[in-house]
């Protein structure tokens, strides 16, 4: 079986996590640190502040920025649910825009017409989603976020290393979360990071994470036990210098997967926008519906690890059809979840692994 997702683990990651056990440091430490001075310097976050997954990334970030119970976020319903999940935990209450069905992103248009309807003023913030590794449309985003007095976070869980007009994803809005799963473009097992500008929306961040301690059992607010250890730094400072290298390899295996499959008229292949710089943390087509789930069965019997993500929107989710907000259309997203399939892409693809992909698209009766 071709697998959806491999990371990339080397003798270099090997060896770092060997120097730490020997170390004796394998809590939160040193490798801790030097993994946000270099992880803020990769992104030109002005902070950095490293979490033990990319959920507690969005749960810190959204508290960093004063989002409390009572306010509403804006955010996508096509996405892991972990985005509108963190948005729960934070006391807030998520409101669904729909997609643009071109990059699959949270639409602009969309947006606006949640802030004007917001004649309580309860919205507080936009938690944007770089789905499947290209950043949104962040001009329109940061436009919108500046007129109506809203913040702007990133969830850019699958975009390390993506560009929007040159700049990088991390630093496109007030803080950003990241995961480091061990599916994503670079991988420390389970881990996160939390960008952010602020200097004191950092500070609270900081303390957030760590029980809510401002020093060694003294504890000015709520927080939890969200800590990265310095196992996962380790492998962390090394995926980073290797990411570039990575992110390179997922394009060029794109524009091969989009070579092999252009010519299948049912089969749309990935859009990137022209202001984008695509990471391709999956590479997901658009397939006819009537055809999707017939040609993801063949492919996977092909022995090729595709996949859907996501097949349910998160508005469809039993524990959210109470929640979504009454009178807007999300068709987008559910038609989308309908046709979608992600194909690997992974860096360590090999001219074989193309070869049986190939002919399993050759071998599948589109009719």
């Amino acid at each position: 079986m071709i697998p959806i997702s491999r990371p990339l683990i080397g003798e270099e990651e090997i060896k770092a996590v060997t120097d730490v056990l020997r170390s004796g440091i394998i809590a939160s430490g040193p490798k801790v640190r030097e993994f946000e001075e270099k992880f803020a310097g990769f992104t030109g976050a002005k902070h950095a502040i490293a979490v033990s997954n990319g959920t507690c990334a969005i749960h810190a970030a959204l508290f960093g920025l004063g989002i409390k119970k009572g306010d509403r976020v804006i955010t996508t319903p096509f996405t892991f649910i972990a985005t509108a999940n963190s948005v729960l935990h934070a006391g807030a209450e998520p409101v669904f825009a729909d997609v643009d069905e071109k990059t699959f992103n949270i639409d602009p248009g969309k947006i606006e017409h949640a802030l004007k309807k917001d004649m309580f003023r309860k919205i507080k913030a936009i938690l944007v989603v770089h789905l499947y590794g290209q950043c949104c449309d962040m001009s329109s985003i940061n436009r919108l976020a500046e007129q109506y007095g809203v913040k702007v976070i990133e969830d850019a869980a699958q975009a390390h290393g993506a560009l929007h007009y040159g700049k990088m994803a991390g630093s496109l809005g007030d803080a950003a979360s990241f995961s480091m799963y061990a599916t994503k473009n670079m991988a420390t097992g389970e881990g996160g990071m939390v960008a952010v500008k602020d200097d004191a929306a950092a500070e609270k961040i900081r303390k957030f994470i760590n029980h809510g301690s401002e020093r060694v059992y003294y504890h000015t607010l709520l927080g939890y036990n969200y800590r990265m250890t310095d196992i996962e730094a380790a492998i962390g400072i090394v995926q980073l210098g290797k990411l570039e290298g990575f992110n390179a390899r997922r394009r060029e295996n794109a524009a091969r997967m989009k070579k092999i499959l252009e010519k299948y008229e049912y089969i749309t292949v990935p859009y990137e926008a022209p202001e984008c710089f695509h990471v391709f943390h999956q590479f997901t087509v658009k397939v006819e519906a009537s055809k999707r789930d017939r040609l993801l069965k063949h492919l996977n019997d092909s022995g090729i690890g595709a996949k859907i993500f996501y097949p349910v929107p998160i508005h469809g989710q039993p524990f959210y059809e109470k929640l979504v907000n009454p009178g807007v259309a999300l068709k987008n997203s559910e038609k989308l979840a309908a046709q979608v399939i992600s194909l690997p892409v992974y860096p360590a693809l090999t001219d074989g692994d193309f070869e049986i992909i190939e002919g399993a698209f050759a071998g599948f009766d589109g009719r």
